[in-house]
């Protein structure tokens, strides 16, 4: 065993362990058919809880999607990251006007990886999600084969409240439900709206009230 795959292992242990994180599969089987994971977003720790959940198969194939600034500040991070994660960086702001977001997604789908995505762009402070942005529409476009999995990552925000780099113990579940597709002529706005309702069902029931 490698020492990058030995560091994926201890960490999805470590990850486990801390947030007793498992993966509830309501909607869908875990199986290696090429996914986008979206989810909820409430602190820099959420796609590490994801690819935790994972079957430890699917981890390989499954790729984050990771804050170019933040998870490149430091040579640890950027290691981590890049060689244990596989993570795909994209940046919260564009460096040029004709910058496309989108495109080291579209060539990681393009290589046939699945990817674990927030559409909501930016960390929320509030117990449901911010609308959407429009690119998990345009990647459903492109590519219509690949399955869309809503996720809800239960309690994250309070094992890594913002601003703090110490997880804190706390109890988590990772939720993934039906697969979503885009519907013939479905305009971009009511997919995203539907597409954020199937995050939102994935709630535990208590959270719901």
């Amino acid at each position: 065993m490698s020492l990058t795959e030995a560091t994926g292992l201890l960490l999805a242990s470590l990850a486990r362990l801390i947030t007793g994180a498992q993966g509830h599969w309501k909607g869908c089987p875990p199986t290696a058919e090429q996914r986008i994971y979206f989810a909820n977003h409430q602190s820099h720790f959420d796609w590490v809880l994801i690819w935790a959940a994972l079957p430890a198969e699917l981890r390989a194939g499954t790729r984050p999607i990771a804050a170019r600034d933040y998870w490149t500040s430091s040579k640890l991070k950027t290691w981590l990251t890049s060689a244990v994660f596989n993570a795909i960086y994209v940046s919260r702001t564009r460096t040029t006007p004709d910058e496309d977001p989108l495109e080291p997604l579209v060539d990681a789908l393009g290589n046939g990886d699945s990817l674990v995505i927030f559409p909501e762009g930016t960390r929320s402070s509030k117990g449901e999600p911010q609308p959407f942005k429009a690119g998990l529409f345009h990647l459903a476009q492109q590519f219509p084969q690949v399955q869309l999995i809503p996720t809800w990552i239960d309690n994250v925000q309070r094992v890594m409240p913002k601003g703090e780099i110490v997880p804190v113990p706390i109890l988590c579940t990772v939720t993934f439900g039906e697969p979503l597709r885009l519907m013939p002529g479905e305009d971009k706005r009511d997919f995203l709206s539907r597409a954020r309702a199937a995050v939102l069902a994935q709630r535990p029931m208590q959270e719901r009230a």
